[in-house]
């Protein structure tokens, strides 16, 4: 049962530990992601190291194909919590995505719920993984949600931009919905930023100020990340 956020350092609202999904369910999750993105693809990882080792950190990764979420959990050094969309969570998929410890979103509406939960993760110290698009396209951080600016100023997390790139330049043989069996997928991490102006600042504006520092970083790690990888 939660209990009503009180106030922590610097005015911000504390949710209580307990209500973070569990690091341990995403522990496993990762551990079947190496298992499967190892087995099935040749993930090439680039800059892992500058994922910081400990505290609170948001992964920002482009989207062009399905595969990209369970490719970065698969490669990721630390368990990551996902924020997903609710309508993958069917069936027998809906357990076994909250036991991996990731993270249902409503995109149609004000999810306060999912809100609470992610910050709980941040909270924790613990890494949230999210499409700052907020829904597959060509993945070139054209077009970003006020979402992670938000989840960024509010809980003081360090943003690591991550590129996945090759996950939709072709079409499997056997599964035309995959890339090739034993294919190359490049996983880029980008240097660790914080996304506020350090004035602490939440307001409308300040908000929209991140989120236009943030897609500039976004843009320029993407463009770094197809000249290294020749993408």
């Amino acid at each position: 049962m939660r209990r009503d956020p009180g106030r922590g350092e610097a005015g911000r609202e504390v949710t209580e530990p307990a209500t973070a999904p569990s690091e341990r369910g995403a522990e496993v999750g990762r551990r079947i992601g190496v298992g499967l993105m190892y087995g099935f693809w040749k993930p090439r990882v680039l800059g892992a190291w500058k994922v910081p080792a400990a505290g609170p950190v948001i992964l920002a990764v482009n989207h062009t194909h399905g595969l990209d979420g369970p490719m970065l959990m698969g490669t990721a050094p630390r368990p990551v919590h996902f924020l997903i969309k609710k309508e993958a969570f069917v069936g027998p998929l809906d357990p076994f995505l909250r036991g991996i410890g990731q993270l249902k979103v409503d995109r149609e509406t004000t999810d306060r719920t999912a809100i609470t939960d992610t910050l709980a993760v941040l909270q924790n110290g613990g890494v949230l993984g999210i499409f700052p698009e907020g829904t597959r396209g060509e993945g070139d951080f054209a077009s970003l949600r006020a979402g992670l600016a938000y989840f960024a100023v509010r809980s003081g997390a360090l943003i690591v931009p991550v590129a996945v790139l090759g996950s939709a330049e072709r079409r499997g043989r056997l599964i035309k919905g995959l890339p090739p069996l034993r294919s190359r997928v490049d996983v880029v991490f980008g240097d660790a930023f914080e996304a506020g102006d350090g004035s602490g600042r939440r307001t409308r504006k300040a908000l929209d100020e991140a989120t236009v520092r943030i897609q500039e970083r976004l843009t320029g790690h993407l463009e770094n990340a197809r000249r290294l990888t020749g993408r």
